[in-house]
């Protein structure tokens, strides 16, 4: 599964939640959000954020293992 990841560089919750995703062999799609107006007003403060590929929110914040375990299994 491709997850996009919304963060910016500098990120360590960020840089945390892309290790865990590809350990878990997701693809990763790293979006920084400071590259865009609109995703800095929506997602600038909620980073680390993770979408789908419809663009739905799987999780945000501290993402931990469990979190990546929960988008394999729908648990």
């Amino acid at each position: 599964m491709t997850i996009t990841l919304l963060g910016r560089p500098g990120c360590h919750l960020c840089d945390d939640a892309e290790a865990l995703l590809r350990a878990a062999g997701h693809e990763v799609d790293r979006v920084n959000v400071d590259g865009d107006d609109a995703l800095v007003a929506e997602y600038g403060l909620r980073i680390p954020v993770l979408l789908d590929a419809r663009g739905a929110i799987l999780a945000e914040g501290l993402i931990t293992p469990a979190d990546v375990h929960q988008l394999a299994t729908g648990d």
